[in-house]
């Protein structure tokens, strides 16, 4: 990996202006310094799926390491009216917290924390946009990615999605797709970044500006001896474009030289990519590969597999970089412990109410080494006996007999990041390893088997006292 100094290098301003605001009153009020925790976690897992890969804390190290306000930022604030101590305040100011975190590629479920912040509360407070931006997304289009690979099984999978990916988010969209388990991009920037293998083939316009299509396979051949993919379905597929794909490839065989495949981007790929592959065999072309693109998702690429389809690489674009259907990950950001005392949000709906004190994650795993459940506990707390359901105390489960492997580490110490892997196909690996260690019937697509994630009886008791302890101050109110 490149060094990221440049693409990483985040203005402070990468943020909401309440949190720029809020920081004017902690100062005022005197709290500005003052210790704070910060949990980062989700709600809900898309795609009506059954698990999360978490992606995007590498390069939010690399923001936060960087993270600073220039002059001319300085200057800006003093235009919307902040204070001139505040000013003052934030021309020294450095990131010089402690993050807490699982490892970027972890297999992570619905409430438990994926990232602790420790630091003032300002520092605290103030990175929660920037951190929600960038792994929110990413998380989302790794576990996108890693769906497309379960339909894949061994067959490859290319990344085109930039052109329809969020703006600059195509960069770490090609990044977060490498991670759930993609195997290349036509991202080249992000191919040269991250160290990934960059793939492509060519456009129609290519064929269309040449206007023989016979002709334009040649020159294109003829420029990119070494990689060429020809597109056939300009005018005709199998009337025209395989033909002359096929007249190419015989004629780079004289050369001693190999067609690497054909693209197939319209149609009825099932169908077409049968008659194609048929067509290319009988030439004697067993080796030319069919990639195929348009519009697909784990959805279709399972249907094509089911088909029959002889599709040796999909090309994924608009539903892997735009989450289809759901677009975003929830997750959220939120204070846990202030000046040492334990915190925790209120709400109505239970589900809403957040799990107050520092924390950490257990995970346990059963008898054949398959991932089986996750407690979450306070974090001076030993491997509980037991965890409860966080919404249905009469639920539980004996933990007495296992041992908790615990998930979340020190990445960052005052400001400065600790040894974490950096390489995006090391990331991918461990992806891989740890999904393989999550039960099937967790990654169906349909009706997925929910995954047991637990609250220690510490924590259940925590919460439910200041649940109480709070709602006592509101009815003497």
């Amino acid at each position: 990996m490149k060094e990221a100094k440049d693409i990483f290098n985040f203005s402070p301003l990468y943020t909401d202006l309440y949190q720029i605001a809020m920081g004017q009153a902690y100062l005022l009020d005197g709290t500005v310094e003052k210790p704070a925790v910060f949990d980062y976690f989700f709600r809900t897992i898309p795609f009506s799926g059954g698990y999360v890969i978490f992606a995007g804390l590498e390069p939010l190290l690399q923001a936060l390491e960087n993270l600073r306000f220039s002059p001319q930022e300085i200057d800006y604030l003093r235009k919307l009216n902040f204070q001139k101590t505040y000013l003052e305040y934030l021309e020294s100011f450095r990131f010089e917290a402690d993050i807490y975190s699982m490892r970027e590629g972890e297999v992570v479920f619905p409430l438990e924390p994926v990232i602790r912040v420790e630091g003032r509360l300002f520092e605290a407070q103030l990175v929660e946009t920037l951190l929600l931006n960038l792994v929110n997304y990413q998380s989302l289009i790794a576990t996108k990615a890693s769906r497309m690979r379960l339909a894949a099984g061994n067959r490859g999978l290319s990344d085109f999605g930039l052109r329809r990916a969020p703006a600059q988010g195509g960069f770490l969209a090609s990044r977060a797709a490498i991670i759930g388990g993609f195997d290349s991009t036509s991202n080249i920037l992000a191919a040269h970044f991250f160290d990934l293998e960059a793939a492509g083939t060519m456009a129609h316009s290519f064929i269309e500006s040449h206007g023989d299509e016979f002709l334009a396979f040649q020159k294109f051949v003829e420029a990119n001896p070494d990689r060429a993919v020809l597109l056939v379905d300009t005018y005709d597929t199998l009337s025209s474009g395989v033909p002359n794909a096929i007249k190419v490839a015989k004629e780079l065989e004289k050369r001693g030289l190999r067609l690497k495949g054909i693209r197939l981007d319209s149609g009825d790929l099932a169908y077409l990519s049968k008659k194609a592959r048929a067509m290319l065999d009988a030439a004697g072309l067993n080796y030319v590969r069919i990639v195929a693109s348009n519009l697909l998702d784990e959805y279709v690429i399972k249907s094509l597999i089911d088909q029959g389809a002889p599709i040796d690489i999909f090309g994924v674009g608009t539903k892997l970089v735009t989450g289809v259907p759901d677009g975003a990950l929830d997750g959220v950001y939120k204070l846990s412990v202030f000046d040492g005392q334990p915190r925790l949000k209120l709400s109505d709906n239970i589900i809403k109410t957040t799990l107050p004190g520092r924390k950490k994650v257990l995970r346990y795993s059963n008898g054949d080494g398959m991932f089986m459940a996750d407690a979450i506990c306070l974090a001076d707390e030993t491997s509980p006996a037991r965890m409860y359901h966080p919404f249905d105390p009469e639920k539980s489960l004996d933990l007495s007999r296992y041992q908790g492997e615990e998930l979340m580490v020190k990445v960052m110490e005052k400001g400065k990041r600790l040894k974490v892997e950096s390489d995006v196909e090391a990331i991918a690996a461990y992806a891989r390893e740890r999904l393989a260690l999550l039960p099937p019937e967790h990654k169906r697509f349909e009706y997925p088997h929910v995954y047991k994630v637990g609250l220690s009886q510490k924590l259940l008791t925590l919460r439910n006292d200041l649940i109480h302890q709070y709602r006592q101050t509101f009815e003497g109110g």
